[in-house]
Parts: structure tokens; C-alpha cells; sequence
């Protein structure tokens, strides 16, 4: 079940993004069929959920108009990567993350924003969301551009506690190593949003994550704050909790 701030960033993208569709689409004829294409040309007309993961996830060359396809598309998008709807994510870049959002006039750019925000709300307090918590935080900051505004929205509570244990052992592989943990993040913003999230895991989240008794995992966090080399020479590595 929805939070009502997500079920409100839902409907605003149903009344925002309605009726969009570019008539002159020919999409790629190689990857769809001539009725999955017509649908990017009809609007306010039902997409079967196969053909809008197909295209959600499909790169923009493939299109006349990309961005005009992802407008076409996401009221059912949302809606699907809310519910859990789609059969993954995480498997290629969303293509809400590779169009210019912001640049799109003020109430469909407000929309997306709030959706993305509400989503990632709404699933921290879910103990299982239908999609992994690292995968739900991948989509929304890569759409995004930006990581502090969802960390900063990581409020505590028992689901959103668990999440943060196991976002904090799965990105570490990456960030241990000084690389990204995001796979599909495309532009410049990337290193400034990797920056944001070990800056904010090596304090805040370490403190969070001590409190919660992850003391190992904690000082794992913490040692994000050291360059790479006094890294991996820190005295932690020789310890047992380090080698078990």
C-alpha cells in the first residue's frame, strides 16, 4: 500500500503528463513492432506493461524524440516502478535519468521530483520493498542528479534502519575502492554524487550504524573519510572482526 504523498506524486504525474505523445514517432523497427511504436504516437491510451519497461529502458537513439517518450510514458511508469509492476530494475539505465527533466517546464519538472522523493520515502518504510532498497536508491538518484537530498531523507525507523545496514555492506564493496557504486549514472554530476555518499556514510552513516550496534560495519563506513591509501593501511584490516 501507498503513503499519501506518494499516492498524490502519482496522481499529479497521471494529470501532469497526460495526453503526451509525438505523432511523428517511428521508434527503431529493428527492436519493436509497428504496434508497440504506436502507442508512443497515441496518447492517453494504455501501454502493456512489457512495452513500458521495453522502452523505459531502451536508449534514446532508438527514438525520434526521447524525451517526449518518456513524458508519453510516465504516468504508467511511475506507477509501475512504485507497485513493483515492471519485472526489474536496475538491469540498464532508466531512461528518465538520460533526458534533461529539469529543463522541462516547472509543474512536470516539480512532478517528477516529488515522485521520485515520495518513492524513495515511501519504500524506506517498507521492510521489503518489491524492488531491492539499493536498486529503488540507484533509480531515484541517478533520474535525479543529486544523492544528499535522499540521504538526507533517511529517516530512522525499523525498516529504514535494516536498509541502511544493508546499503551501507553493499555500496562499501565500491566505495572502499574509490569506485561507483551506481552503474548507470550518466554525465559529469556522477563524481559529485559518489562524493556525497561517502562523505555522508563515513559520518552520519557510521553514527547511525554504531548506534544500531553495526560496529564493524561502522568503522568500515568510517574509514571512507581517510585517502585511499591510509585506507587500506589502517590497522583495522588486521583485526579479526576485518578477516572474518
Amino acid at each position: 500500500m501507498s503513503s499519501t504523498a506518494l499516492a498524490a506524486a502519482l496522481a499529479d504525474i497521471d494529470t501532469v503528463f497526460d495526453g503526451f505523445a509525438n505523432p511523428g514517432e517511428t521508434g527503431c523497427g529493428y527492436c519493436h513492432s509497428p504496434e508497440e511504436t504506436a502507442y508512443l504516437r497515441t496518447p492517453s491510451v494504455r501501454v502493456p506493461t512489457d512495452v513500458v519497461q521495453y522502452y523505459l529502458y531502451e536508449v534514446p537513439d532508438h527514438f525520434d524524440d526521447h524525451a517526449t517518450a518518456m513524458r508519453r510514458l510516465l504516468p504508467q511508469a511511475a506507477r509501475a516502478l512504485a507497485e513493483g509492476s515492471l519485472g526489474a530494475i536496475g538491469h540498464g539505465a532508466i531512461g528518465l535519468s538520460r533526458v534533461d527533466w529539469r529543463s522541462w517546464p516547472a509543474a512536470q519538472a516539480a512532478a517528477l521530483d516529488t515522485f521520485l522523493h515520495a518513492w524513495w520515502r515511501h519504500a524506506l518504510t517498507v521492510p521489503e520493498p518489491p524492488y531491492g532498497i539499493e536498486e529503488i536508491f540507484d533509480a531515484c538518484v541517478t533520474t535525479a542528479r543529486t544523492v544528499a537530498p535522499f540521504l538526507a531523507a533517511w529517516e530512522r525507523g525499523p525498516a529504514a534502519d535494516a536498509h541502511l545496514v544493508h546499503c551501507a555492506d553493499v555500496w562499501l564493496y565500491d566505495l572502499l575502492s574509490d569506485d561507483s557504486p551506481f552503474s548507470w549514472w550518466y554525465g559529469e554530476s556522477e563524481a559529485a554524487g559518489v562524493a556525497e555518499l561517502r562523505d555522508w556514510l563515513s559520518g552520519t552513516g557510521a553514527a547511525r550504524l554504531h548506534a544500531l550496534g553495526e560496529h564493524d560495519l561502522a568503522v568500515r563506513c568510517a574509514l571512507l573519510a581517510l585517502p585511499h591509501d591510509q585506507r587500506w593501511d589502517h590497522p583495522y584490516w588486521g583485526s579479526a572482526s576485518a578477516t572474518n
